[in-house]
């Protein structure tokens, strides 16, 4: 349905917000599933921040000084999804937001990275979306000040409910950004007052405003419905010499003709009577998914505002001499030559055979890694000095100037995973941090959502076992392996000696597709690799260590400081004629994509297989099968010098021995 009208006139900033609400609370009813009230309730404030102030070009999604648009409050896909189909993404297709949530469309409940162009994060768990956006505008300054404001010079944006702010994580993000004084970071709070409940006071009654502002932010309260209030906020936030937050007051399904402001429009549809009735208020004469033509050409201008900007920007890169070393950076592709270094030294420990803690092991690999990979940015939750994460003389990255390339994150472990989980996806910079591995605990969910993104953070995950020894049982992981290994896509290494640990990271950072977290220990353990190698034996996941002499009749698995026990161990066994080989396992997921014929020749099929690792034995059964033995954890550590514990839970060569002697 069509008239005159919409097609000559130009729209007001009301009609192009009322297209939003309009898709968005059709998609959600055609899918009879989604949230399409916060949608409707922010599409002002949207409709302003695309058509006057975020830097973008449809045509381009990938420009790399684009304006970053995070949605935070990922349920409110709809709108996100809206502003791309309206501002003329190309894969955001009319028959894309039809097919809302369904089996196969790029259009999915919550925004996922790599499934739609313009969706920058997966979003949904709350508050992780606000972190992200810590890391997206920490890397922007960085690279600002490695390459010039010609270069990089954009913003981050982000879209944030109450959810989000009630989220412990909204915490430790919003200090970081306040200490680091982030100025081109703006949160648009979606002060709506309602969770899906009911109103918010039921469960909260923080003094947002006043909790930005105590962090380091500039606040400022607008009314989310008026243009002239949005659009002075917005430049007031462009203005500012550290974060903004401007809390928008709504109303939660803003257009719709009985339930705006109601909790009921949170999360369902609002069903075929209510939305005829709010067509009926907006004057909106046209069928669902169908825009008037004025409408369509006014946001496809809005999606071309930036084109000009964009090819001035490609000219300056294209005339820059860093213009090589940008795009190579932004690619995320390594530099020529970038692990010589590291195979050097590798070629040298197999001759010396150092005995040390693999968090060691660990800062050595980044002594010889940090120069020839200047993407590398490092951190540590503030256990620099025991997790090995600085490298001597590396500036301290800082406000104002932001060169540096090691953050003090802090005790924020949630943060921090978040944050390098937008380090990574903005580009330019390959985020790595460190903390206790029992504190993964509290990094887990932004772990997780950077396997589900499949972006390349590494996390350095050290005190790996009891072999922490005195800290106790608090600060001994036992099931962490077995959850971190539970998580898809996630490389989680666990190197035997140093030489394996530098293989380790040579895989973490070719793994572009991939977060990897690096188990390490606290306390030294012998060199395994003691013969020169032609090729990253790690690589494989798991690997022949020692032959047996003769026909094998056992087979013993191990990972990080308990592969010397099984060697240990089958020396004991040879001794005693049972011919005996030790396969190392520092990754499981990589052994598990090998091929079958691969997989079976090490596993030893036919032998005895028993597995020893200081943790507990889930995971393993795919090694030993059912009738191996397992030497390990099978409750929580203890309070002792570390020899001592391994004694006490019988986590021993003579442990091993007799396990294999059980099944022989």
């Amino acid at each position: 349905m069509t008239d005159a009208k919409t097609v000559s006139e130009k729209p007001s900033t009301k009609q192009m917000a009322d297209a939003i609400r309009v898709l968005a609370m059709d998609g959600v009813e055609k899918a009879k599933s989604g949230h399409p009230g916060m949608p409707m309730g922010m599409a002002d404030v949207a409709t302003v921040l695309f058509s006057r102030f975020l830097k973008f070009d449809a045509s381009r999604p990938d420009w790399a000084d684009r304006d970053r648009f995070i949605l935070s409050a990922g349920h409110g896909s709809m709108l996100i999804y809206a502003l791309l189909h309206l501002t003329g993404y190309k894969a955001a297709t009319k028959e894309e937001l039809s097919n809302f949530r369904q089996w196969g469309s790029k259009t999915a409940g919550h925004p996922e990275f790599g499934h739609m162009p313009g969706v920058e994060t997966t979003t949904g768990p709350l508050g992780q979306g606000l972190a992200n956006s810590i890391g997206f505008a920490m890397a922007e300054r960085h690279l600002a000040a490695k390459y010039g404001d010609d270069l990089v010079d954009h913003r981050t944006w982000v879209i944030a409910g109450d959810g989000c702010l009630m989220e412990g994580v909204s915490q430790e993000a919003i200090t970081l950004a306040g200490r680091y004084k982030l100025n081109k970071l703006t949160v648009l709070w979606d002060d709506n007052e309602i969770t899906i409940d009911g109103k918010v006071s039921l469960s909260d009654a923080t003094d947002q405003k006043g909790r930005f502002k105590a962090a380091g932010w500039a606040v400022k309260a607008i009314d989310g419905h008026n243009e002239g209030q949005i659009r002075a906020a917005l430049k007031w936030a462009t203005r500012q010499d550290r974060p903004t937050l401007i809390a928008c007051r709504t109303k939660i399904g803003r257009g719709a003709a009985t339930m705006e402001g109601s909790h009921k429009t949170h999360g369902a549809a609002l069903g075929a009577a209510e939305i005829a009735a709010t067509r009926l208020g907006l004057a909106w004469t046209h069928d669902p998914f169908e825009l008037p033509e004025n409408i369509e050409k006014a946001w496809r201008k809005v999606g071309r505002r930036g084109a000009k900007e964009r090819k001035a920007w490609e000219a300056r890169l294209a005339a820059s001499s860093q213009a090589a070393d940008f795009t190579r950076a932004m690619k995320g592709e390594l530099p020529d030559n970038a692990f010589a270094a590291l195979d050097a030294k590798m070629a040298e420990l197999v001759e010396t055979r150092p005995a040390q803690a693999t968090r060691q092991s660990s800062g050595a690999a980044l002594d010889e890694l940090f120069a020839a990979v200047p993407e590398l940015i490092g951190g540590s939750a503030d256990l620099t000095g025991s997790n090995n994460t600085f490298v001597k003389g590396t500036p301290i990255l800082d406000a104002p100037t932001y060169e540096g390339r090691y953050v003090n994150w802090g005790i924020r472990e949630f943060g921090m995973a978040a944050a390098m989980n937008g380090m990574a996806l903005h580009g330019g910079v390959i985020p790595y941090g460190g903390t206790f591995m029992v504190f993964s605990d509290y990094s887990r969910p932004a772990i997780r959502l950077g396997a589900l993104m499949g972006v390349r953070a590494i996390h350095v995950l050290t005190h790996d076992s009891i072999g922490l020894g005195e800290d106790g049982p608090t600060h001994q992981p036992v099931e962490h392996l077995a959850a971190l290994r539970a998580i898809p896509n996630l490389l989680v290494f666990r190197p035997a000696d140093t030489v394996e640990t530098m293989e380790c990271w040579k895989l973490a950072l070719e793994n572009r597709d991939a977060p990897s977290a690096l188990a390490l220990s606290r306390q030294k353990t012998a060199a395994v690799r003691t013969v020169a190698a032609s090729e990253n034996l790690s690589a494989r996941g798991a690997y022949e260590l020692r032959a047996a002499n003769g026909e094998a009749k056992a087979t013993l698995f191990a990972t990080g400081t308990e592969v010397p026990l099984a060697l240990k161990a089958a020396e004991t066994l040879e001794a005693e004629g049972t011919p005996t080989r030790v396969v190392s396992v520092p990754c499981f997921e990589l052994f598990f994509q090998q091929d079958a014929a691969y997989q079976a020749s090490v596993l030893g099929r036919g032998t005895v297989r028993v597995a020893v690792e200081a943790a507990i034995q889930q995971g393993w059964e795919r090694f030993i099968g059912e009738d191996g033995g397992f030497v390990g954890m099978t409750g929580f550590g203890a309070s002792a010098p570390a020899e001592v514990l391994y004694e006490k839970f019988g986590i021993t060569s003579e442990a091993v021995v007799a396990a294999v002697k059980a099944r022989l």
